[in-house]
C-alpha cells in the first residue's frame, strides 16, 4: 500500500492502493483495509476515489459524503 499524503495534515486515511477497478484504503487506528470497487461503490465514485488518493487531499471527505459503507 501507499501511504496517504494527507497535504492538509487532518485526514484519516493512513494508506491507500489502486487497482483496475477498485481502491483499497486504510483508515487510521483501523488495521480492516476497505475495498471499495466499480461493482460496489461505482465507477464514477471510485474513478473519483483515486485521484483524491494520488493527489493526497479530500479523500476522507467523500468518503465519508458518498460512500461511506459502499465498501465490499
Amino acid at each position: 500500500m501507499e501511504r496517504y499524503l494527507n497535504k492538509n495534515g487532518n485526514s484519516g486515511i493512513a494508506a491507500f492502493e489502486i487497482g483496475s477497478d477498485y481502491i483499497n484504503v486504510k483508515f487510521n487506528n483501523n488495521i480492516k483495509v476497505y475495498r471499495y470497487s466499480y461493482r460496489k461503490a461505482g465507477q464514477r465514485h471510485v474513478d473519483n476515489m483515486k485521484l483524491l488518493a494520488k493527489n493526497g487531499s479530500g479523500l476522507n471527505s467523500y468518503i465519508k459524503k458518498n460512500v461511506n459503507n459502499l465498501y465490499d
